[in-house]
């Protein structure tokens, strides 16, 4: 156990070594935010598939094989066919438009300023991500250095502030590979063939399960409503998350966006099979196990010997540290750009002229606001015990209010900036109601906040005049490639085509 706490420690100063090391590439906001936008097909597939396989991916994966066997895999699997979808069909289009978040997208795309508002849902979604992954690596931290939850909390919290801080994406992104590469040989290459070896593999499960070894390899065991859920939440969840399109903006060039993301899903694909595998051969290592969050840690501790077991509890924390660092710093984007901007606006202060940016300067501002947000989600940390129905509801209300409005602008011209606002108006309240009505973790929410958002997305859009031409003209010259980004402001796109953006909700006209 000793070696195995030295190798988790050896870990921590890892993460913060690079972390200084990142700060070094770091000299503007395009720099701390989204790495340069110059990753290649290497550093860009190690980095999305670490930010989107978490804890719930490694873990909870394990723990969903422990108890449906091979069909626990169906979470990954669902979080993986996102990626690939995003990265195949929307990631090339995506990292044209040189943007920062989401929202800047729907600003672009409707030319309505009101779109901001969409940053409040995904600051929440974010936020209560970095606070799962937190609650998660503590668990780990608890069992390894047996110290109280709360200072559990702050060993690893502190680290990931620490390192998203100082080099922003430079940092998280040398930190994903490392982790990246320790998830692949702690899953792949240590727990996954020393589980099944001990297990007895497929027909020594089978025989020592009895009448239960069958259903474990039966892929439907978890049932097909919670199949068609998990697709629904997550992988519609992956394309418009702004932790996964903040990655997409650090690719070089839409080719790396495409087939480095491609290759990204493919790996997750594998791992969430690995996963459940695991969990599967488990069930027989060890039968009596209450929480099946525990059986990955258990496992590893069981059936590898001290130090290789440290190294796949370090593959696990990696998981963990990876999302809550990716999180992280995408709600800081999203509240820096975003939600700033439209209390400024709400307050009146939009004719206060913008200050000259001072890379150096604006480079503190985005670590003034990524150590914050750290702070706060450290405490949120501390003060819940279970997130698990405080993430769902903001998984629902991201999917149910903005999926619409997202990527409806990418197929339907006719689409109206106030659609897109009613969209995701109606599609927020009507998922938070049926929330109310039904429960928090139930699957009716998600589907009846899909449902209105797009009849009033449709109705609303063909109700009101069409998007300003000059706005659909800078739109489709940025995913053409023939609009040259001037600046990341979508407003100063807009300006320069002689309109000015709406702030009401109400399409961009002509300057008179």
């Amino acid at each position: 156990m000793t070696l195995d706490i030295l190798i988790i420690i050896a870990y921590l100063l890892c993460m913060l070594a690079f972390g200084f090391w990142g700060k070094r590439r770091t000299r503007n906001s395009s720099d701390y935010l989204v790495a340069g936008r110059r990753l290649g097909p290497v550093f860009y597939t190690g980095t999305l598939a670490a930010v989107v396989l978490g804890g719930a991916s490694t873990v909870g994966g394990v723990g969903l094989g422990y108890r449906y066997g091979i069909s626990g895999m169906w979470l990954v699997i669902a979080i993986a066919t996102g990626v690939i979808v995003l990265s195949l069909v929307f990631a090339g289009p995506i990292q044209k438009l040189r943007v920062f978040t989401v929202a800047q997208v729907l600003q672009l795309r409707y030319g309505v300023n009101a779109t901001g508002a969409s940053g409040i849902v995904m600051a929440l979604y974010t936020l209560m991500l970095t606070v799962t992954s937190t609650i998660a690596y503590a668990t780990v931290f608890n069992v390894l250095f047996d110290t109280p939850r709360w200072v559990s909390i702050i060993i690893g919290a502190a680290t990931v502030i620490i390192y998203s801080t100082i080099g922003g994406m430079w940092s998280i992104t040398l930190t994903d590979m490392v982790q990246f590469i320790i998830k692949t040989v702690g899953v792949f290459f240590l727990l996954l063939p020393a589980a099944w070896h001990r297990a007895g593999g497929h027909d020594g499960i089978v025989e020592k399960l009895g009448d239960a070894g069958e259903a474990h390899f039966d892929i439907m065991s978890i049932g097909g409503a919670t199949i068609i859920t998990y697709f629904v939440v997550y992988t519609f969840g992956m394309l418009i998350g702004q932790d996964i399109w903040q990655r997409v903006f650090t690719a070089r060039t839409p080719g790396t966006a495409k087939w480095g993301g491609t290759a990204a899903g493919v790996y997750c694909l594998l791992y969430g099979v690995a996963g459940a595998l695991i969990g599967t051969a488990g069930a027989v290592i060890l039968p009596s196990m209450e929480v099946n969050d525990d059986v990955y840690a258990a496992m590893a501790e069981t059936v590898l010997p001290v130090g290789l077991s440290g190294l796949v509890l370090a593959a696990a924390v990696a998981a963990m540290m990876s999302t809550a660092s990716g999180a992280l710093i995408a709600c800081s984007t999203v509240c820096r750009t975003d939600i700033v901007p439209l209390l400024r606006r709400l307050t009146d202060r939009s004719s206060t002229p913008a200050p000259v940016v001072d890379p150096e300067s604006d480079v503190r501002k985005n670590r003034v606001w990524v150590l914050c947000l750290g702070v706060i989600a450290t405490v949120i940390a501390m003060l819940m015990d279970d997130v698990v129905a405080a993430l769902t509801v903001a998984y629902d209300i991201l999917v149910g209010g903005l999926l619409v409005a997202i990527l409806g602008g990418f197929f339907w011209k006719r689409a109206t900036g106030a659609g897109a606002l009613a969209s995701m108006a109606v599609g927020t309240v009507v998922t938070l109601v049926t929330m109310a009505l039904t429960d928090v973790l139930a699957n009716e929410p998600i589907y009846f906040g899909l449902a209105s958002a797009l009849v009033t997305y449709i109705v609303v859009s063909l109700a009101t005049r069409p998007t300003d031409p000059a706005v659909l003209e800078v739109w489709n010259g940025r995913l053409a490639g023939t609009e040259v980004a001037e600046s990341d402001n979508p407003e100063d796109a807009v300006r320069s085509r002689g309109t000015t953006p709406a702030t009401q909700g109400t399409p961009a006209g002509p300057v008179d």
